[in-house]
């Protein structure tokens, strides 16, 4: 097949076909880029083989990367192309399938599982795991679903007037849980909600966002949207969240302006790394403001201390503003992130920070959550425990 003289230079799924038949379904952030590397004469010789054997090239637009996982996925599993199971079968595939639970929720399986379980609703195939909970990392907060034991099933009672019977879980405090844990959601709205879930997986993304136009307006506008969220890894061209290295979240605790100390703590993929943590004794800064700037001049005169990819400051703009302008006048250049707690936990960003980085933030705001829920625990615990020295 010769090379396309017209490439859209959009982003989607495109189909490589010979007398009509699929040989090999891909996708691209933009077409334009992406398909000249196969007449480039430097790829795969498999892949070589099936672009000589081609003899049409079609392309479906889709509205976002996320889309056009689902769309390629389903259009796998349609036609089961040559070319993207030579050298590999479906075992080493990754599904997404519902579980069978009185309030079902998303599971991850391998292909090599998947015959054992017999699930009607089974999506896929996606080419890892880590794109499968990529999906699900994003969806969740469109379609909240249950990981935790119901509040029935745990001999509770349902959520009563006035607050609730037991303390939600963690999940439910992110918006990523519908509240199965406290007994707020029935479980004819629960199944509503997954049943939505399983019509987005199922590539109905269109018929969706007319059904929640009418059922719930701000559900399907964040659906339309859902691409502002979306990270791409540009090296293989599949979705992705990069999980952020090392994360350094930075609280400020005080006792009536005395005692003044700034609280260091450090996630890495994900997870706390409690020997990282470091404390400063806050020397002349007459407020938080002006102590964040001296405890964060402070750690970067540390060259010594592995570098971090992203930092947490617990506020909004004021703070954000005061400190990237500090660490401007240093020359630190350090991405940064502020979680406004009056904002609704609105992410606050320094001007001009690039798209990407506030994407990659977005798809961590669990992990960022708990950065500030940690660091405010360990500046208050370590605190309390200098002034009792």
């Amino acid at each position: 097949m010769k090379k396309p003289l017209k490439i859209p230079d959009q982003t989607g799924v495109y189909i490589f076909s010979k007398k009509g038949t699929p040989l090999y379904v891909g996708r691209a952030l933009s077409f334009k880029k992406r398909i000249p590397s196969y007449f480039s004469g430097q790829i795969d010789p498999r892949i070589a083989e099936m672009v000589a054997l081609a003899d049409k090239l079609e392309f479906k637009k889709t509205d976002s990367i996320l889309d056009s996982v689902i769309l390629e996925a389903n259009l796998i599993k349609e036609y089961w192309p040559k070319y993207n199971i030579r050298d590999r079968d479906d075992r080493s595939f990754a599904y997404i399938i519902i579980d069978k639970s009185e309030f079902p929720r998303p599971l991850i399986v391998r292909g090599s599982d998947l015959k054992k379980l017999s699930h009607a609703n089974a999506f896929g195939p996606y080419q890892s795991q880590r794109i499968a909970k990529n999906i699900l990392r994003i969806i969740r907060r469109i379609f909240p679903y249950s990981t935790c034991l119901p509040a029935a099933e745990a001999g509770l009672p349902v959520r009563q007037a006035g607050g609730f019977s037991q303390r939600p879980c963690f999940n439910y405090q992110l918006g990523l849980c519908p509240g199965v844990c406290t007994g707020e959601i029935s479980k004819a709205d629960y199944i509503k909600n997954i049943k939505n879930l399983t019509l987005f997986l199922k590539g109905e993304k269109k018929r969706l966002v007319k059904k929640l136009s009418q059922e719930d307006p701000q559900k399907a506008r964040s659906l339309s949207h859902i691409q502002d969220v979306v990270l791409i890894t540009q090296g293989d061209d599949r979705i992705g969240t990069k999980e952020i290295e090392r994360i350094e979240g930075y609280d400020i605790s005080h006792l009536s302006g005395d005692y003044s100390y700034g609280a260091m703590v450090v996630f890495a993929g994900g997870r706390p790394d409690k020997k990282e943590y470091r404390l400063f004794k806050v020397e002349k800064a007459p407020d938080d403001l002006r102590s964040l700037e001296e405890v964060l001049i402070r750690r970067f005169r540390h060259r010594e201390w592995p570098r971090p990819n992203l930092i947490m400051i617990d506020g909004g703009k004021p703070q954000i503003d005061f400190v990237s302008n500090a660490l401007e006048k240093e020359n630190i250049s350090v991405a940064m992130v502020g979680i406004s707690k009056y904002g609704g936990d609105k992410f606050v960003y320094p001007k001009n920070t690039k798209k990407n980085i506030k994407a990659l933030v977005e798809l961590n705001r669990g992990v960022l959550l708990k950065v500030r829920e940690e660091a405010h625990r360990f500046s208050l615990k370590s605190n309390r425990r200098k002034r009792k020295i």
